[in-house]
Order: structure tokens, then C-alpha cells, then sequence
């Protein structure tokens, strides 16, 4: 073969093939110490890990110095103040939505308006660029600022600021207040009925009407009515105002049957006394009971039409069958005391010799003031 013959480069590991005429100008390579690269770059490793050791030793003594006295705690009071009041504040807005069904229509629009109107304590919140105080919710919903509070009237948190003035004397003059008259017990039945298409501040907007309507709610009228006439009014459906009707003629039987509606709707409570919920906060109070469960069946039994229990658990309330009010009201020791004065005097018309002996005692202690006696 002809050609120059080829030569291998001297460094063996290197498998490139050099050609004679390229020998001269290449450069022998430099061989890197790994021995003092290596040791190197541990100092380097050691001097940063001390560096960072010196850190995490101030930061630990900064620590201690706010650490508790007490070991057992694992954070400073103030953090544990601070989450639990987030997590009060957060559980008490998640639990507050429950509500009976009397109050619940009007509860959603009305209270969320005036969410703040149930205040307790306070936050921080940003504004504008700036802090803000901002007032946390109570778990009895009272309004600290309300005007209520300064006349040292607590109410229900389902009457707050916005709410209207009609909507609050029904609060005051009505709800939970015993009713013992036959016309009355009928028109917060058809009240009640109409929660199931109409909020309470509508239904007591159009109570006039109502009561044009149906006649001051007199059974008797009312179970005459002619059914077209009383289509023309927009204040229901026709099956709602349809059943009302009909409800008027099943009442007129009842009154046959017990002497009257008022005995008929308190013979399924003990002694004649209100059924009292003692409940604290509005989320205890139910929608329904056991109770107006078994008055709603009995009344369908005897063809009464919309009255299930979540209907009839509303006139109770509203009837005073049931006191709902929470203890925080003042209106709750209010309902009590003329519930209360009610059966005494009941109790009185049963026993006629009571009404004989009291003012003969009572004429006895008059003579003896005299020292006839």
C-alpha cells in the first residue's frame, strides 16, 4: 500500500488519529490535580455549613427567649388567642345559617343585609391601603350597636336593623304570645300556610287583605265563600286559597266535636301549658318536632289540606304553642309570664270555691289591718 503510514498519538486513552503533518502543532494536555480539587471544594462545603450552623443557632436562641414559661405549650398565648377566635368566629357564621321556617325566608334576606348587626368583638381587615377595625360576629346574634340594646330590649337575630317596623311589632305584640280565640287560631293557620309561598314581612303587608278577604276569618263565613270570587285575589295559588276554604268547614267540625278550635289545638300539650325551647342560639331551634309531626297527621286525618309539619310547627310558634324565643330576648320571660297567668286563672274558673274563699281572705286581712278583728 502506498501512503505514509499512519501514527497513534502517545497519550493512549486519547483513540483520535493524528496525522504526521498536525504532530507538531498539538499541545500536550494538562492532567487536573482531583486531589486538591476535591479537598478544596470540601473546605468550601464546611465554611458554607458553618455559616449556616451560626444562622439557625441565633435563630434558636431568639426562640427561647420567646418561648413560654411553660413548656407544655407549644405556642405563645397570643397565637392561641388569635386561632381560636378565627376558628369562633368562622364556626359560629358556618352554624348560624339554621333557622325555623317561620323566620327563615325572611332570615336569609334580611340578616345577611345586616350580618354586621350581630357583632362580638373585633378584627383588622384591609381597606383602602389601610386597617380597619371590623366587628366579628356573636354567637347569640345581638347587636351591640343596635338601638335595642340601649333601651334594654334584646331581640331574636332574625329581627336586626333593616327589618321593618311592622315586621318588628309582630315580634313584640304576637309571636309566641298563648292565643286562645277561635278566629285568631284560624288566621295564623292560613298565615302559617302562606310561609310556603311567601315570606312573613309579605304575608303581614298583605294581612288586610287577608282579612278582607277572608271575611275577619270567621269559619263559618269563610266555608261559604264561592271559590271563583276568591280566585280573583292575587294573594295565592288557587290550591293554597282552595284549601284554606276547605279548612274552614273541617274547623267548623272540630268546634262540634271539642266545643272549640282553641281546645282542640292545646289538648296535645300538657296541662294546657306552652311547650318552652329554652334555646340559646338560633341554630338550636328546630324546623319541625315530634309534636307537630302527630298534630300534622291528625289534622290530615280529619281533611284538613297543607298543614305539614313544617307548617304546623309555624303555628305553633306563632300561636304560642310553642315559645321559640331565645333566652336572650326579652320577649322569652314576657310569653312565660302571661302563659303562666293564663293557666292560674284557668285553674280558677275550674274551681268555683276558689272564687268564693279568695275574697273572703282577702276581706279577713282588710279587717285585721283595721284591728276589728
Amino acid at each position: 500500500m502506498s501512503g505514509a503510514p499512519r501514527i497513534r498519538s502517545s497519550n493512549i486513552t486519547d483513540k483520535r488519529v493524528i496525522l504526521p503533518n498536525k504532530i507538531k502543532n498539538t499541545k500536550p494536555v494538562r492532567k487536573v490535580d482531583e486531589t486538591a480539587a476535591m479537598v478544596e471544594l470540601r473546605f468550601t462545603e464546611e465554611a458554607d455549613d458553618g455559616e449556616e450552623n451560626e444562622k439557625k443557632e441565633k435563630k434558636r436562641k431568639k426562640k427561647n427567649k420567646m418561648a413560654p414559661t411553660n413548656p407544655a405549650l407549644k405556642f405563645s398565648p397570643p397565637t392561641l388567642m388569635s386561632f381560636s377566635r378565627v376558628f369562633r368566629g368562622r364556626k359560629e357564621e358556618l352554624m348560624g345559617l339554621s333557622l325555623n321556617v317561620s323566620c327563615s325566608s325572611n332570615y336569609t334576606s334580611d340578616t345577611f343585609r345586616g350580618r354586621s348587626a350581630s357583632t362580638e368583638g373585633v378584627r383588622f381587615v384591609k381597606k383602602d391601603g389601610r386597617r380597619r377595625q371590623q366587628s366579628l360576629p356573636r354567637p347569640d346574634g345581638i347587636d351591640v350597636r343596635s338601638p335595642e340594646i340601649s333601651q334594654g330590649k334584646i331581640r331574636c337575630p332574625w329581627i336586626t336593623t333593616n327589618s321593618d317596623s311592622g315586621y318588628v311589632a309582630f315580634h313584640d305584640e304576637e309571636w309566641g304570645v298563648p292565643v286562645h280565640d277561635d278566629r285568631k287560631l284560624f288566621e295564623l293557620l292560613v298565615l302559617s300556610g302562606a310561609l310556603a309561598e311567601l315570606t312573613w314581612p309579605a304575608i303581614l303587608n298583605k294581612r288586610r287583605e287577608f282579612r278582607e278577604v277572608f271575611l275577619d276569618f270567621d269559619p263559618k263565613e269563610v266555608s261559604k265563600l264561592n271559590e271563583e270570587v276568591v280566585f280573583t285575589s292575587s294573594l295565592l295559588s288557587e290550591p293554597k286559597l282552595r284549601a284554606i276554604i276547605g279548612n274552614s268547614r273541617q274547623i267548623l267540625k272540630i268546634m262540634d266535636e271539642f266545643g272549640s278550635f282553641d281546645r282542640y289545638c292545646w289538648s296535645f300539650v300538657k296541662n294546657s301549658k306552652p311547650i318552652v325551647g329554652k334555646f340559646r342560639y338560633s341554630r338550636q331551634v328546630p324546623v319541625k318536632t315530634s309534636k307537630a309531626e302527630v298534630i300534622s297527621k291528625d289534622l290530615m286525618r280529619r281533611g284538613f289540606r297543607c298543614v305539614g309539619p313544617t307548617i304546623t310547627y309555624s303555628f305553633m310558634q306563632v300561636a304560642g304553642i310553642t315559645n321559640d324565643h331565645l333566652t336572650c330576648c326579652y320577649r322569652f320571660e314576657q310569653c312565660c309570664s302571661i302563659a303562666s297567668n293564663h293557666h292560674n286563672k284557668e285553674k280558677n274558673s275550674q274551681n268555683p270555691s276558689n272564687n268564693i274563699i279568695s275574697p273572703v281572705l282577702d276581706l279577713a286581712m282588710d279587717f285585721q289591718d283595721l284591728n276589728l278583728l
